[in-house]
This record gives structure tokens, C-alpha cells and sequence, in this order.
């Protein structure tokens, strides 16, 4: 970014002094109260410019706060940037040159400040404008107060959905500024832009590229009169629709997304994830295009409107992701419910990754810090591109600035902490490690895992073991009916006492840190043995010869036996392995991910599988049953009342088949050909395409035998 580039604002937001979004979850102070019609607004932008001759390079950097979306002489060309705190903002940078041409050119920008407080931006604190320097070798062209504005009108009074998530878009063609992307468009009416002369953004370029967008066609169409029908685009989507038409002024078009289908086949536009998809389009009367500006999470789009002005081939939809490039894929496998469950989590983990990765694409949109610990494995094994997991462990060092504790949702303007998610930082560091081998990331952040440590150690008593760890919530498991009738109090904040899992991912993250350490070559500052030996003398029943839920309790959960073997903090696993055979996954989705590797590093490969494959209601095949294309938030639809059909957080058997049942890792480089005696019987062939940041592989398995070669 060249230094002469200036912060740009609209002059509404150039005096305002920035909120201080940022607390403690559970302190009670108010946030000042921010201006409503300064929320949900949408600014265009113009720079002319000319050029006596194209240049082989040039290079873009641009930023936006909240978003923007770029287009070059009327070509959509990017958006961005991903989600940031303002003291590490990310700018985008690209080669433009081929958008360029002799003559005038516009850099046309759409920027969104939406101003609310929620898990998608660093939003609703005043902080609004862009910044942009374009390199074109002989000069710059830089943001300063002579790049135009004009403010949107089309966008009428509309309502939010989701936790607060997203504005909808009620588009009213009769107000708005037709052709403003493209060069011919006179400008001169328009104002200009305010330089923010005490902004206070760190700009720092984005590490993963901007988002993959292109357009999907329908599967089947379905018309149910005049002007009225319905798409299917065959599975779980994230995107926007681009709308053309043309009707009477004032004619209006009732469009109608959703996830699923109602029983009389209309579109369930009212969703379970308590998102209402309803939108109106106000036509001019003339040649009328609409384009979404934020993205949804949907398969079906119903469109509803008087006439004819609207067709199913003037309809497409822009979905957006980030980039994959040959994903890793089963081709064949012997047992097709394998190749199913592997497409269905595929399939969530490649919508649950935006800019960040996403809980979902539609609710809440915004990274999780638990989540994270299935959702960045199963990417990592997809895609063999490692930038997202590294920006992510990045982004929740951000957050220690708030609390060294972390945030749990980060970079977002909704403070939310939760214990146990923050327990797995370590983890999540050093699972990054191991895969790519990468020591100066370990090193850069192994302060930060530390930091989580010592927070939660002002909790220990003086057996080392946790207890009221009250400033955030100990969540266990979720949603609360998934947690197999835990006994401890789980409020917020919790009830007095120790309880199990809590301790069970503070002696994980001691142990982690410890190994992280090892790894370094540090010196080891944490003694994670007393803390084992205080939980197995305190919540070990050995009658049961399991774990309780709490000191007080006789409860056995299997979230108290799942995670304390996973850690392996038992002494004696059978009797643990046997119960959580017999339990089966009764627990949510992402602690399935716990129990599932907590039976393979029991030797317990084949009950791994067979609970991978179970056709209980609590199984990946219950997702299949109900019309799952990507894996659901819960196991069922009716398991959780605002539930999402789409929740990549319910990967794990992704991570399981690579790591556990095939046995591979990186540290052959992914070339190994072993009799793996860990393959379970029904497993008697299999291939797949196999993608690694070293490389592209093939997998086959064969008479028990796995071979990878290079592709």
C-alpha cells in the first residue's frame, strides 16, 4: 500500500470518534448508543483515470471497512477484505492489468458499512470508508478527497435475520443509479469523498486470497403459474442472486430463498435457522438488473410476481466461497455410505469457508474458535492450503487484546467467550504444526498459547484442578439436550464448584503447551501430571471405573469419559471404550470429533467406523435420510429449534478416515504404503484424489493395502 494513500470516508462519518466495541462478554457496561441511520449503508465510489499505455503489471491494494466489492470498467473483479480487527486490517492485493485499457478507465468500488453488532465485522463502530493504491509502475493512483460518491437509495426499509446478521435487501429499481460500473457513466454530480484524517486502521495485506465467485445453474425448475416458479440449485449453497427484468413501473417481484422445501413443494423461505428470506424487487419499468450485495445460505429460490417480466433464465446465482482448487475426493469406495457421509462434510466445509471460517453461511457467519478445531483439519485435508488455518490462529491473537482468555467468535464486534473453546487454542496451534511443518508460526504464537494457560490458571485450586471459572461460559456440549443429561450447573455464569470437562481441556491445553515447548526447544513451564492425578482422584468412580460429571456427582457422561480419554487422562480405558460403545453418539456433532478419536487412539479403529456409519438418529446417515447435501448443525432437523442445515463443525469424519482409519500424515510425505491393519472389514477398496500443500496423490486401498502415489 503506497504510502500517500489516504482513509476516505463518507463526510457523514469523518468527525465521528470511533466506539470502543470491545469488553468482557459478561460486563455490564452499555455501548454507546450508535446513530440508526448511520447503519445499513451502502456508498459508491468512482475514480477515473487515464492511461497512454496498458502495463504488463498492475498491482491493486485496496481495503474497505465494512466491505467492498471492486469493479473495473464495468467488470466485477473482487471483494473483500476478510474480517479484521482495525489494529491488524487486512487489504487485498491483485494484478488488474487485464481489466485496464488505453484511454479512461473507472475503478468503480460498492462499499457496506452495515453498524451492527454481530459475528460477521468489527461493525458498528463508526470506522466506515476504503483505502487504494494501484501500482501502475510509472505512478500511483491513491485514495484522496478526489474520488466520488453518491449515496444508494434503492435499498428500502427492510428487517435483519439471523442473530443480527444481515440487513435484507429490498431493492427499489425506480431509485437507483443505473450504469454507475461502467466508463460512461457521467459522474459529475457526484460529491466527494472526506479524507478520515486520524484514522486509526493498521493496515496489514491479507495473507489468503478473495473469495471464489461464480455462477450456478439450476438443477430443475418448477413453475406454478404466470410469473411465479421455483429453482433448485441441487444442493446447500452460499451465494447472491443477479436478477434481471423488465415490467410495468412499480411491478413488484417476491423473492423467496430457503434450504429446503415445504410440504406442499413451495420454498421454506421461513427458515429453521430463524433466517426469513423474504425480499421485495420494485421494478422501474425499465431494463432492471438486481444484485445482492450480501451472501445467503439457501438451495431454493421461489420467484412470485404479476407477469412475465421475470424468467428463470434471467436469474443467476453468484455463489461465493473461498478458492479450492482439485479438492480432495473419494472416486470409489466399497462402501457407498463412506463415499456419501465424505461428500456431505465436504460439501459443509466448503460453504463454511468464506474469509473466515464461518459456524455457518447463513445465522450467524462467523468464526468460532471451537469449530475451528474440526473445521480447519477438514479444509487442510480437502484443500492442502494452509493460509485460512494460519490467518484464523492469527485472528484469535487479535482477540487477547480484549481478554487474554480470547474471544471465542473473532474478529467480530459480539463479544462472546466460552472456556472451553479458548482451552483448545493450544491445540489447534500445534495440529497446525504438525501438518504443515511451518516452526515460525508455532514460535510466532506459542506466547499466545501460553497466555490462554496462565488466564485459566488463576482459576486452579490448590489440587491444580479449575473451579468457578465463572468470567466465561462452560459450554460442554451444544445445543444443551445434546449433552447426555451432564450433572453441573451450566449456567452463565456457571454454578459453583469443579466439574469434569472443563478440566478435562485445561489438562489438554497443559499438555499441549508442554509438547509445543518441546518442539521448540524451550524450556517446559507446565507440569501437566498433578492436574491427571487430581482429576482421576476426584472425579474417577472406580466402582463404575469411569469418570463423573462433577466433584459431587455420580453421573457418567460420555462427554466426561469421551474427552478425558482423548487426552488420556485414564489409567484404565476399556471400561471407558465399552461405554462409549454402548452410548453411541449422543452428544453433539462437534464433540463427536473428540469421542470418534478419543476410540482410535483407544486401538478401537473399527468401533470408530461403525459409529462413522451408525443409522441411529444421532448419525451422519440421519443427515442422509432427511435430505442433507451439507452436514447439518445437529444429527436431525428437529434436534435443535433454530438450527442450520449447513454447520461444517460436523466434519470429523474427514479428519478421522485421513488421519486415523488410512493412517496417513505428512511426515513421509503423504507417500506411504503400508498393510494397514487398522482398516476396518467392510472397507475393501477404496480411491481417492488426494490434494496436500506438497502435492496432488492418489489413494487406493486394496487387500488391506494403502498406497499413496503422486498423482
Amino acid at each position: 500500500m503506497d504510502q500517500k494513500a489516504r482513509w476516505i470516508c463518507h463526510p457523514e462519518y469523518q468527525k465521528l470518534t470511533p466506539i470502543k466495541v470491545f469488553k468482557k462478554q459478561l460486563d455490564p457496561t452499555e455501548l454507546p448508543v450508535h446513530e440508526e441511520s448511520l447503519k445499513n449503508r451502502h456508498t459508491l465510489v468512482r475514480k477515473t483515470f487515464i492511461l497512454d499505455t496498458v502495463p504488463e503489471t498492475a498491482i491493486l491494494s485496496i481495503s474497505a471497512d465494512d466491505y467492498y466489492k471492486l469493479y473495473i470498467n464495468g467488470c466485477y473483479v473482487a471483494q473483500g477484505p476478510a474480517p479484521s480487527y482495525y489494529t491488524d486490517y487486512k487489504y487485498n492485493q491483485m494484478d488488474i492489468a487485464k481489466y485496464l485499457q488505453k484511454g479512461k478507465n473507472v475503478l468503480a468500488v460498492h462499499i457496506y458499512y452495515q453498524g451492527l453488532i454481530n459475528r460477521v465485522w468489527t461493525s458498528g463502530d463508526y470506522r466506515q470508508g476504503m483505502i487504494a493504491s494501484l501500482d501502475l509502475g510509472d505512478r500511483y493512483i491513491v485514495t484522496d478527497d478526489s474520488w466520488k460518491y453518491a449515496d444508494t437509495q434503492e435499498y428500502v426499509e427492510s428487517g435483519k435475520v439471523g442473530y443480527d446478521t444481515q440487513y435484507l435487501e429490498n431493492i427499489d429499481a425506480r431509485l437507483q443509479i443505473h450504469g454507475w460500473k461502467t466508463l460512461d457513466f457521467e459522474d459529475h454530480t457526484w460529491n466527494f469523498m472526506a479524507i478520515k484524517e486520524k484514522d486509526d486502521h493498521r493496515l496489514v495485506q491479507q495473507i489468503t486470497p478473495v473469495l471464489e465467485v461464480y455462477p450456478v445453474e439450476p438443477v430443475a425448475i418448477t413453475n406454478f403459474g404466470p410469473g411465479h416458479f421455483l429453482l433448485d440449485y441441487g444442493k446447500e449453497q452460499a451465494g447472491c442472486l443477479r436478477l434481471q427484468a423488465k415490467g410495468e413501473r412499480g411491478e413488484q417481484v417476491r423473492v423467496l430463498c430457503g434450504e429446503e422445501l415445504q410440504s406442499d413443494g413451495h420454498v421454506r423461505f421461513d427458515m429453521r435457522s430463524g433466517c426469513r428470506y423474504e425480499e421485495i424487487w420494485t421494478l422501474s419499468g425499465q431494463e432492471d438488473e438486481l444484485e445482492n450485495f450480501d451472501y445467503k445460505a439457501l438451495r431454493y429460490v421461489e420467484i412470485e410476481t404479476s407477469s412475465s417480466a421475470i424468467t428463470p433464465a434471467s436469474i443467476t446465482l453468484m455463489a461465493q466461497h473461498y478458492p479450492y482448487r482439485n479438492p480432495s475426493v473419494i472416486d470409489q469406495c466399497s462402501e457407498p455410505l463412506l463415499k456419501e457421509i465424505w461428500d456431505l462434510c465436504a460439501r459443509g466445509v466448503q460453504i463454511g469457508s468464506q474469509e473466515v471460517f464461518v459456524d455457518c453461511p447463513g445465522r450467524e457467519k462467523g468464526q468460532y474458535l471451537g469449530d475451528m478445531a474440526v473445521t480447519a483439519m477438514s479444509h487442510l485435508y480437502l484443500t492442502g492450503d494452509s493460509r485460512l488455518y494460519k490467518k484464523a490462529l492469527y485472528d484469535f491473537r487479535g482477540s487477547t487484546a480484549i481478554c487474554p482468555g480470547m474471544m471465542i467468535v473473532a474478529p467480530a464486534s459480539l463479544m462472546q467467550e466460552i472456556a472451553d473453546f479458548s482451552l483448545l487454542y493450544p491445540l489447534e496451534l500445534l495440529h497446525y504444526y504438525e501438518y504443515t511443518r511451518d516452526r515460525e508460526t508455532l514460535a510466532d504464537l506459542y506466547p499466545t498459547a501460553k497466555g490462554v494457560v496462565e488466564y485459566f490458571a488463576r482459576y486452579e485450586r490448590e489440587d491444580r484442578l479449575l473451579r468457578n471459572v465463572k468470567d466465561k461460559w462452560n459450554l460442554v456440549d451444544w445445543p444443551s439436550n445434546l449433552r447426555d443429561d451432564y450433572d453441573f450447573p451450566l449456567d452463565i455464569p456457571v454454578g459453583e464448584g469443579c466439574h469434569n470437562v472443563i478440566n478435562a481441556y485445561y489438562y489438554g491445553a497443559l499438555k499441549t503447551l508442554a509438547a509445543i515447548e518441546a518442539i521448540l526447544e524451550l524450556p517446559i513451564t507446565v507440569d501437566p501430571e498433578p492436574v491427571r492425578q487430581s482429576f482421576q482422584k476426584v472425579f474417577y468412580r472406580p466402582e463404575k471405573h469411569l469418570f463423573a460429571d462433577s466433584e459431587q456427582s455420580n453421573h457418567c457422561s460420555l462427554h466426561a469419559n469421551g474427552i478425558a480419554l482423548f487426552y488420556g487422562m485414564a489409567d484404565e480405558t476399556q471400561a471407558i471404550v465399552d461405554f462409549i460403545v454402548e452410548k453411541g453418539l449422543c452428544c453433539g456433532v462437534f464433540v463427536s470429533y473428540f469421542i470418534l478419536k478419543s476410540l482410535c487412539q483407544s486401538g478401537q479403529y473399527q468401533a470408530a467406523y461403525d459409529l462413522i456409519l451408525n443409522t441411529s438418529d444421532h448419525s451422519w446417515v440421519n443427515m442422509l435420510r432427511e435430505g442433507a447435501t451439507s452436514c447439518f448443525e445437529v444429527w436431525g432437523k428437529d434436534q435443535k429449534n433454530n438450527m442450520s442445515l449447513c454447520h461444517p463443525w460436523a466434519s470429523a469424519p474427514i479428519i478421522i478416515l485421513i488421519e486415523d482409519l488410512l493412517g496417513l500424515s505428512s511426515d513421509d510425505g503423504w507417500k506411504t504404503v503400508q498393510i494397514n491393519p487398522h482398516l476396518p472389514k467392510q472397507l475393501k477398496s477404496l480411491s481417492m484424489s488426494l490434494t496436500t500443500q506438497g502435492g496432488q496423490y492418489t489413494v487406493t486401498v486394496a487387500d488391506g493395502v494403502v498406497r499413496v502415489n503422486e498423482a
